[in-house]
């Protein structure tokens, strides 16, 4: 599939939403067949979230055709589907720089864009920034409308819930769609799944009632008969719809790809007061066929023709979880919607009355987890270092403050590349050093992880093995569940004056710039509990001590280290390594750690800047 580039493109006049709107809607099936052939030919360029984009093309197109953007505002949930958005609202031409350095970011932000009234990336998010946007415009009288577009996935987090039930209490103008493509990154499970599922069942309920109120509308004796009427019809066929009990006006479900259908419900829906739900059916992929057939597959991809060398980090906890699994029958596998992300794939076939996928409810999965471990199960929790920090809480007062055995797998730690900011895994060393009861591990390699991942789970209480995105160094993975000594580091060159203590996957640099540098280095494999014994051999026998971690410096595993010598009255010098205070933008993950000095020149140019001085 390519763009066309004829006298006959329509995607060419398109600079702006305003020009979008000089188009006949008889021209916008052609557009969106020329949108989706640019998605398929940048994504295979710069890789990103295919299925999610290819999905709401004309649910895009309608919205900036009927509504006054950037005056009204669009919230995006999550961000996966913000690329046609983006498309006709002047970054066309810059689609080939996405995800990369200094190019446009994968997700909406408010920086780059007028357009992009909230900078999204976690789910759940749309309605509670929305109804915000809505209330401030109505407290200064303001005529705009502000629209939430939030998948079936996403509606199932805690927030969502928590923002419709305020909504439908306020007489704010907002409107939230619901694009229900019945999956998020992996197929959709719970209740409200369900709840979904029923009411498409009862779509021939939902076409007769929108052409009842196209002829009774202008008739309000008759059509508030009708309406209670309805009432009782409705209890009759299908349960009575969630979001209307909730205070909203329910519309739908209807076809998300049919604009003829999408135009006037919009046009309709944007004159209305007050909290308005429009329910949308979408195919997720749409247009593109390998996308259409496995969506899940095609959710996100790297750029084509991109190869991995040796299972990754991911791959190697779904093996270990089967592995402990067959050993240990106390053992559940949990996940809040990442079964695919997460590894979890081969677990949950395997043991599918072990595996709870939770959908996007991350405090609910952690705090399952805590009371599952109350009756004796052994729970570990797959889950994104990133969409930890949403179940914070949980973790320190569900699990931690009951010394639970819960292990806590956690994938993407550290910078993240081509995801940026949002998806970043940059502060867990932080924010988990600091609860008491946690024991925190960073793995090396690949089968260091798978170590301690079996150290994690036998020890009786909570635990984290915190391993980065993608493939490690290809280190032999031994098949025996073999565990560590907890808080026990590892030398792995003896040397002088300069001590690099390396916290993860840092070691391969250290190791790098200690052969020029002829530094002792160590492999200090926990965060938590410190091998303070180490720390202190290394300060009596060294002048300078390093410490370098993929993790911000701010009460990181060296601040830990520092922490230490000083609670001893050591006065060794230390250098503290690691991402800087601020949030880094996506781009090349080894680019990005070499301007981080997060690599072997940069551990010698700290060196030598010390006895420089």
């Amino acid at each position: 599939m390519t763009t066309s580039t004829h006298a006959e493109s329509l995607l060419s006049q398109v600079n702006s939403p305003d020009d979008l709107r000089q188009l006949g809607k008889e021209q916008l099936p052609q557009l969106a067949q020329e949108i989706r052939s640019l998605i398929v030919d940048s994504v295979q360029q710069t890789g990103g979230h295919i299925s999610s984009n290819l999905g709401v093309t004309e649910l895009t197109l309608a919205l900036h055709y009927v509504y006054n953007t950037p005056d009204d505002r669009f919230v995006w949930d999550v961000g996966h589907q913000s690329y046609v958005h983006k498309i006709i609202t002047g970054r066309r031409d810059q689609m080939h720089t996405m995800r990369q350095a200094g190019g446009l970011s994968g997700f909406p932000k408010r920086s780059e864009s007028p357009y992009d009234a909230f900078g999204v990336g976690h789910s759940s998010t749309s309605i509670s920034a929305a109804l915000g946007m809505a209330v401030a415009s109505q407290a200064v009288g303001s005529s705009r409308r502000a629209v939430a577009i939030i998948g079936d996935g996403a509606i199932t987090a805690g927030q969502a819930y928590e923002a419709l039930a305020h909504a439908g209490d306020l007489s704010a103008n907002l409107l939230v769609i619901l694009n229900d493509n019945e999956m998020s990154i992996s197929k959709n499970v719970g209740g409200m799944s369900n709840y979904l599922a029923r009411l498409l069942s009862g779509s021939f309920y939902a076409s007769a009632r929108e052409g009842s109120k196209k002829v009774l509308e202008k008739l309000p004796p008759a059509w508030e008969l009708a309406r209670r009427a309805e009432e009782h019809v409705k209890g009759m066929v299908i349960p009575g719809t969630l979001f209307e009990e909730l205070g909203f006006n329910y519309i739908g479900p209807i076809d998300g790809h049919d604009l003829d259908t999408l135009i006037p419900t919009l046009s309709n829906l944007r004159e209305r007061k007050g909290p308005q739900f429009l329910h949308i059916v979408t195919k997720k992929g749409k247009g593109y066929e390998p996308a259409e057939q496995e969506p899940g597959k095609y959710h996100g991809v790297s750029p084509a023709g991109t190869k991995s060398s040796g299972p990754s980090y991911t791959q190697v906890f779904g093996q270990w979880l089967c592995d402990m699994a067959q050993q240990s029958e106390d053992l559940m596998g949990i996940t809040p919607a990442m079964c695919d992300g997460s590894g979890l794939n081969e677990f949950a076939d395997t043991y599918p009355d072990r595996y709870f996928d939770v959908g996007i409810a991350e405090q609910h999965a952690v705090t399952l987890a805590a009371g599952m471990a109350c009756e004796g199960k052994k729970p570990v929790v797959a889950i994104y270092s990133t969409f930890l920090q949403r179940a914070y809480d949980q973790l320190i007062h569900d699990v931690a403050l009951q010394n639970l055995p819960v292990l806590f797998a956690i994938d993407r730690g550290g910078l993240v590349g081509a995801d940026g900011a949002t998806h970043a895994g940059t502060f867990d060393l932080s924010y988990l050093r600091c609860i008491p009861n946690m024991i925190v591990m960073a793995p090396t390699d690949e089968n260091e992880c798978r170590q301690m991942l079996t150290t994690g789970y036998r020890h009786n209480g909570p635990a984290a093995v915190r391993y980065p995105r993608g493939t490690g160094t290809g280190a032999t993975i031994d098949s025996e569940l073999t565990s560590l000594e907890i808080g026990k580091a590892e030398f792995k060159r003896k040397g002088t004056k300069v001590a690099i203590l390396a916290f993860g996957t840092m070691l391969q640099p250290a190791l790098e710039a200690a052969d020029n540098l002829d530094a002792t280095v160590v492999n200090m494999r926990f965060v938590k509990p410190l091998d303070h014994t180490v720390i202190e051999e290394m300060a009596k026998s060294h002048e300078l001590i390093i410490t370098i971690e993929e993790n911000t410096t701010l009460g990181g595993a060296g601040s830990g280290v520092a922490e230490h010598l000083l609670s001893i009255n050591d006065d060794t010098s230390i250098k503290i390594m690691g991402l800087p205070d601020k949030f880094l933008d996506h781009g090349d993950h080894k680019q990005m750690l070499r301007d981080c000095n997060l690599d072997a020149n940069g551990i010698i140019n700290t060196v030598k800047t010390h006895f420089a001085a």
